[in-house]
């Protein structure tokens, strides 16, 4: 009630500044300043704004206020098609900017949770001793088989030449044995010639007993022919048995040379392995690199006692990727194969394509050290996030990436056209 009274009094107000009151002639004459003196008229007492009630017949000149309020936006619009023309054309733009803007948005995912990744490793020594050259530098970029560092190789050298050593004394003995062989063999095969002589021998003494046996038997001959003839049979039947025993024991010392033979070369192999042990050893010596990439947080220094596994430096290999930990409500429709487009906080002109490699088969916290246990107390749910990991198509190879640098990557999870891009085909 009060707002409609204060409406209408400033209407009237209006009104009479609008229409000038008519001023008397004896008050013109008395105007000096050539500027008519303008007096506005005060409301009557009947006319009072605080004498109205809210159902008297006044209540019609309370809504004139509003109708003029009408008439003058329509008054606006007349005055000034142009901006009205204008506003409307904004309005429509971005109504349609917003539509094409959520339409291109739904085909991507993005997160800026996002980092670079690398199986970084630590390069140690397999051996002691002192450092004699350290021809790499932090952060220097090296390649499959560069030298990381040397070690003093004087006592594993003489290791492997004592080494060495061994291994041909061990194939002399073997060639010693061989030879054994050989002079044995010969020996068989003189042994072997005993014995057929010796059986010889025996064929002619038994003719010789039997031819006396029958002269002393007819009378023929003497007694001690037969008897002599006798004895010589039984010589030669001994002799033929020392000549086959003579024969099996040269062969049985066949057997023995093969024993010693097998020990021989069991011999070798030990010393061969010891030979190998060695050259491994004195190949310890000069720590390489496995595959490229860059030296990081160098501390090997010349002169410095190397310790077994004692780190030498940090090494970064070229082979990165990117893990990027999206929420699980984003992996609807992300697949394998996904092309994506990273935007990396150091170089961010630059926009290096990659693609989806691997969704982790579980969030993040159920694969940590201490996964949480949702099981007892009050439970909140939270939306969990899952690791990605992204290759990269193109790595750029004029700026050095590494572990832990911030990434954010857009995958694209719906391979469809949208509305813009269809757009910038047709035009």
């Amino acid at each position: 009630m009060f707002e409609d009274n204060v409406l209408e009094l400033g209407e009237r107000v209006r009104e009479d500044f609008a229409s000038p009151p008519s001023v008397p002639a004896s008050h013109e004459s008395g105007v000096t300043s050539g500027k008519q003196d303008v007096t506005a008229r005060a409301p009557s007492p009947s006319e009072s704004p605080v004498a109205k009630e809210p159902g008297s017949p006044g209540r019609p000149e309370a809504a004139q206020p509003q109708a003029t309020g009408k008439g003058h936006k329509a008054g606006l619009l007349r005055r000034r098609p142009m901006v009205s023309a204008i506003g409307a054309m904004l309005l429509a733009s971005a109504l349609g900017s917003g539509y094409l803007y959520l339409d291109y948005a739904r085909h991507f995912q993005s997160t800026d949770d996002a980092f670079i990744a690398a199986r970084q490793s630590s390069l140690a020594p397999k051996v002691s001793g002192y450092l004699t050259a350290v021809p790499v530098t932090d952060n220097q970029h090296v390649n499959a088989g560069d030298v990381i560092a040397r070690i003093d190789d004087r006592d594993y050298r003489t290791a492997h030449d004592q080494a060495e050593a061994q291994v041909a004394a061990a194939h002399a003995s073997i060639e010693n044995i061989d030879a054994q062989f050989d002079v044995q063999q010969a020996q068989i095969a003189a042994n072997q010639a005993q014995v057929e002589q010796a059986q010889a021998a025996l064929v002619f003494a038994e003719q010789q007993a039997a031819r006396y046996e029958h002269l002393g038997q007819t009378g023929y001959g003497t007694v001690q022919n037969e008897q002599q003839y006798t004895s010589q049979l039984h010589q030669q039947q001994a002799a033929l048995a020392s000549a086959q025993a003579t024969l099996k024991l040269a062969q049985r010392q066949v057997g023995a040379l093969k024993a010693q033979r097998n020990s021989a070369v069991a011999s070798l192999r030990q010393a061969e392995a010891q030979r190998d042990q060695a050259e491994l050893n004195l190949s310890y010596t000069t720590v390489t690199a496995a595959q490229p990439g860059r030296v990081v947080n160098l501390t090997a220094a010349v002169g410095q006692f190397a310790q077994p596994g004692t780190s030498l430096t940090l090494f970064v290999p070229d082979q990165i990727w990117v893990t990027a930990n999206f929420k699980e409500i984003q992996l609807d429709h992300m697949r394998p194969g996904d092309p994506a487009t990273l935007a990396i906080d150091a170089y961010p002109e630059r926009k290096i394509h990659s693609h989806v490699e691997s969704v982790q088969p579980g969030s993040g916290t159920a694969f940590s050290l201490l996964p949480a246990q949702n099981a007892t107390g009050n439970y909140v749910k939270i939306v969990q996030r899952v690791p990605v990991k992204l290759v990269m198509d193109d790595p750029p190879a004029d700026v050095a990436l590494g572990p832990g640098m911030s990434v954010v990557p857009t995958v694209r999870v719906d391979s469809t056209s949208s509305l813009v891009e269809k757009l910038r085909r047709h035009l």
